[in-house]
């Protein structure tokens, strides 16, 4: 009895450090993958940083309208990542490459509507967002110019997703590294005049154009084209997912599930998104100091979701995986391989956040107003990354098995319940500073934990839950 559980405890620790293997291997392209891009937001932020404050601000005044985008145009990659992660636990490849057609339908729908929306907008945005009338004209030249190349970069995150989906998270990593290296170059020679550098000893010249702000939102946007043209390519040569042969029509037998997945998720993304829009107006209307700070904390700050957001990933292709197979026992595995990971990882990612926020925000700003400032807030919100985490990995949980709608549900609550009404009493109405609002989002990320904690204690998240053994 005693050596036939001991055998059996051996198996289960076996399994459980291939299943950690499998989780890493999907996690840790994409956590790289992410942090190429956060590094293209470092890079422009400290570039521009260096023209001074205004320059920064009229960067930063649209960054959450870039959220609002990005993220619904996400959402609609949801869905395709649940259906496909499905198709391959199954190993149904035909329904598959069927769902990566769909997605090119609905790159070059979406692409095209948001190219419409952004370019037609563009200079009423910074207007809406409250930016100073002094950089309203060279925030909105900036936002049209990033936004030109739309088509590609909706292709970038809806192929990216449907990669991920198929367990290739390496290829929308190659193309991170690809955009990153071309905007930091273009970055160089755009954004400042020729001038000249001490290397070795020796004066060298170094060509530029001193566009500025304008040279910033070109070299993004040549970045993101390549990127585009570059996973648009590899899809199409894909030996699992390739849309290649197959019909471009729409069939609804494809679409229905996956819009049924992806309409809450894009309600939940929109809703938040456009909550941040009106957060960040509120912030602008603080001032350039609190605008500044407030973009330069958001910066930072994404950083440090990185292993958050790339486990998210890994959970939602792997449930998705096991939910097709009908694996209950792999569904309840992965849930308690996945939480401890994450929240360890977040425990790491927050306490470094607190103790090097003042380093981190020196880099993108020489103003001590605005260094001890976003200090402040940074050192805010590292208290709340654990807790966080844990609200990432079950809505990842929950994506890949198609159970978005109460995501969709806690997540309004949480930032038009608590943080945009909060932060719309604390600085509009009392007069309170960045601090508050800050404190607001906080509570936001508190709610969050408590609302996906009390869903997953009742096992809501899991439709194999039921089934029997």
């Amino acid at each position: 009895m005693d050596k036939r559980f001991s055998g059996r405890k051996k198996l289960a620790e076996c399994l459980n450090v291939e299943m950690i293997i499998m989780i890493l291997s999907l996690a840790w392209p994409t956590m790289l993958e992410q942090t190429m891009q956060t590094a293209v937001q470092y890079i422009d932020t400290a570039m521009v940083g260096a023209l001074g404050t205004e320059a920064t601000a009229a960067v930063g005044a649209t960054t959450t309208v870039n959220w609002l985008i990005n993220g619904t145009i996400s959402a609609l990659g949801v869905g395709f990542l649940s259906f496909i992660a499905r198709a391959c636990g199954a190993n149904d490849k035909a329904a598959a490459r069927r769902a990566a057609s769909q997605a090119v339908l609905a790159v070059l729908a979406a692409g095209t509507v948001f190219t419409i929306f952004t370019l037609g907008l563009s200079g009423r945005i910074p207007v809406w967002m409250q930016v100073k009338e002094k950089i309203q004209t060279l925030a909105s030249r900036y936002f049209f110019i990033l936004y030109l190349p739309m088509l590609p970069r909706t292709a970038t995150l809806i192929f990216g997703t449907v990669l991920r989906a198929a367990g290739d998270t390496k290829t929308p990593m190659k193309v991170g590294i690809l955009t990153n290296a071309i905007n930091v170059v273009l970055n160089f020679l755009l954004i400042y005049p020729t001038r000249e550098a001490a290397l070795f000893g020796w004066t060298v010249t170094l060509p530029g154009a001193g566009l500025g702000v304008i040279g910033a939102a070109a070299a993004s946007a040549v970045a993101f084209t390549a990127g585009g043209i570059y996973i648009t390519a590899v899809v199409w040569h894909h030996p699992l997912v390739s849309p290649a042969g197959q019909s471009l029509r729409p069939e609804p037998d494809i679409l229905r599930p996956c819009l049924k997945v992806a309409f809450p998720n894009m309600l939940q993304r929109f809703g938040t998104s456009f909550g941040y829009v009106a957060f960040a107006s509120m912030i602008n209307s603080l001032g350039e100091i609190s605008t500044a700070a407030h973009t330069i904390a958001n910066t930072v700050e994404s950083a440090f979701y990185i292993p958050g957001y790339g486990m998210q990933t890994a959970a939602a292709t792997l449930a998705g995986n096991a939910y097709g197979a009908h694996d209950k026992e792999k569904m309840h595995d992965l849930a308690a391989m996945f939480l401890p990971i994450e929240i360890g990882l977040m425990l790491l990612s927050g306490s470094c956040l607190f103790v090097f926020a003042p380093g981190l925000v020196n880099i993108f700003s020489s103003s001590g107003e605005v260094i001890a400032l976003g200090t402040t807030v940074l050192r805010m919100v590292a208290v709340s990354e654990p807790f966080y985490g844990f609200s990432i990995i079950v809505e990842g949980l929950m994506q890949g098995v198609g159970r978005t709608k109460q995501p969709f549900v806690f997540n309004i609550i949480g930032m038009w319940g608590v943080r945009i009404v909060g932060t719309f009493l604390c600085t509009q109405v009392w007069g309170m500073g960045l601090v508050s609002a800050w404190a607001c989002m906080i509570l936001h990320n508190l709610l969050l934990f408590a609302l996906f904690f009390l869903c997953f204690v009742r096992g809501s998240w899991n439709p194999l839950t039921k089934q029997k053994r």
